[in-house]
């Protein structure tokens, strides 16, 4: 008995192994290109200028973009937009479908100098603009961008310079009319750098820091509604009583990331 199942058994084995000696190869499939994403792609474009690409690593711009929730086809308005760090990367994002609106003032001109113009020059970035409003002159028409991002400017609204033409601002009305200018819907997306928690609002002047709960506060205030938080720009060992230009600690300070939407 044992001797026949043993035999049965190999004669099964033998038979198997001959229909796969006959079965055709199985066909070679190519290989699958790997998925990358916008915000990738928009950090990694060769037309991106070198010096963009040495802040790369203290601003994380396509993890931010990411969490703000920039996409294709957006109309973007990039408040206090400077040299045009960002103004570049919200261009790729967003595509030949939409629009970036980099936001300039005198100040923010002359701060910008010639890497300002060099990002704009012979519209090598086809699907941005610039609109210039001076301090407490900005003019929105309702419902128009689907996300408004400031990015280390926040602070600025309590500054004010002579020498440097920064006049104060009207808080209240200024984000009265970035309110207006969000679509519902729409996100306000906020980077700013962390002042000691208490910290007055002056603290925007003398150090360029915030308290992040007074930027909670006034944007609630004016409508808004805080929707998330990322911790990707967190730098626990930034002492948050020195000024962000201190060399010690320029370019990786502590900031707050913050996403709000305009119900």
């Amino acid at each position: 008995m044992k001797t026949t199942l043993t035999l049965v058994t190999f004669s099964v084995l033998l038979s198997a192994c001959g229909q796969q000696a006959s079965d055709p190869a199985p066909e070679t499939k190519p290989p699958v290109e790997p998925v990358v994403s916008v915000y990738a792609a928009a950090l990694d474009s060769p037309s991106r200028p070198a010096a963009d690409r040495e802040r790369d690593a203290g601003r994380h711009p396509a993890e931010v973009l990411e969490f703000f929730g920039v996409e294709p086809g957006d109309t973007v308005l990039e408040m206090f937009a400077g040299a045009g760090y960002y103004t570049e990367m919200i261009a790729s994002v967003v595509g030949e479908d939409g629009k970036v609106v980099a936001h300039l003032n005198t100040p923010m001109v002359n701060f910008g100098g010639d890497e300002l113009k060099a990002r704009h020059a012979d519209n090598r970035l086809a699907n941005a603009e610039v609109l210039m409003a001076e301090n407490n002159e900005l003019m929105l028409d309702g419902d128009q961008f689907d996300a408004i991002t400031i990015v280390l400017n926040y602070h600025d609204l309590y500054w004010a310079s002579d020498e440097y033409g920064w006049a104060a601002f009207d808080v209240p009305k200024f984000l009265a009319e970035i309110y207006k200018g969000l679509k519902p819907g729409g996100t306000l997306g906020i980077v700013d750098h962390f002042a000691t928690a208490g910290s007055p609002h002056e603290t925007g002047s003398t150090l360029h820091r915030i308290d992040r709960a007074i930027v909670v506060s006034e944007l609630e205030g004016a409508g808004f509604v805080l929707e998330g938080e990322s911790d990707v720009l967190r730098n626990m060992d930034d002492d948050h009583s020195k000024g962000v230009f201190d060399p010690e600690i320029r370019g990786k300070t502590d900031r707050f990331v913050l996403r709000f939407k305009k119900p």
